[in-house]
């Protein structure tokens, strides 16, 4: 799969509210090593590094069109390479994760793992979406495993490794001492034609259209006129989009 920066930060400003959201929930700690999982472009990398001046930041991402983007800013230790194989040379004192842990199947191994992998007293902070249930993705799966789009695109349909608030609780309680877990709906107001699709588009609809390549427009097209009946644009132009999205904070 290949990424779109500039599709992705269309709406930078909404896709980085949780993440600030996350940061301002962690505890106030001294860390010497932070890690953030997924950094994509890295704006949100570069927060961290702004509230913890005197750790060594480091952003991993498997994507090299992402960190393109993220290596034009200095003071990041930017590394390429996959959230499933990662292993850090020290446990890190805050690892933090937005919007990415998502892509990563099989959490009940994965989420034992990087609890363990924190150093004593350290965080493991994670916003993930969980918005597979509502039209927004629904569509698109559906979509993708129609007679027209099943056999180019039908099997990147897969169950979303994203569970419940419970299910975290549980696989984290054996590996941290305290952990703080909540979700939020956020009504994010989006501008623009077919606001929804394009939203989709930078990210969660990514893998299909990559694997379409010239047909991608064709997909995209019959996606976005199917969306328009559940997320109809509003008297001045613009679309309520809600998106449920899941926090994690956990002490080791």
């Amino acid at each position: 799969m290949t990424w779109d920066p500039g599709q992705y930060l269309r709406f930078d400003d909404l896709r980085s509210r949780p993440a600030l959201d996350l940061i301002n929930r962690i505890p106030d700690i001294e860390p010497a090593d932070v890690w953030d999982l997924g950094c994509g472009t890295g704006e949100i990398t570069i927060s961290l590094a702004r509230r913890w001046p005197g750790a060594v930041i480091h952003g991993l991402d498997s994507s090299a069109e992402m960190l393109d983007q993220a290596r034009k800013r200095g003071g990041v230790d930017w590394v390429q390479g996959d959230i499933e194989n990662w292993s850090p040379n020290r446990a890190p004192d805050v690892l933090f994760s937005n919007a990415a842990l998502h892509w990563v199947g099989d959490h009940h191994t994965l989420f034992p793992r990087l609890g363990e992998s924190v150093a004593p007293g350290g965080i493991l902070a994670v916003q993930m979406p969980r918005n597979h249930d509502q039209p927004s993705h629904q569509i698109l799966y559906g979509l993708a495993r129609s007679t027209r789009w099943a056999d180019r695109v039908g099997h990147l349909v897969e169950e979303t490794p994203v569970a419940t608030p419970a299910t975290y609780h549980s696989l984290l309680s054996s590996t941290t001492t305290t952990i703080d877990i909540w979700e939020t709906i956020y009504q994010q107001v989006l501008q623009g034609p077919d606001a929804v699709a394009e939203w989709t588009k930078g990210s969660v609809m990514r893998p299909y259209l990559t694997e379409l390549g010239a047909e991608a427009d064709g997909f995209f097209d019959e996606y976005a006129a199917s969306l328009r009946h559940h997320y109809p644009p509003r008297g001045d132009g613009t679309t309520l989009f809600a998106f449920r999205r899941i926090f994690i904070v956990a002490t080791r």
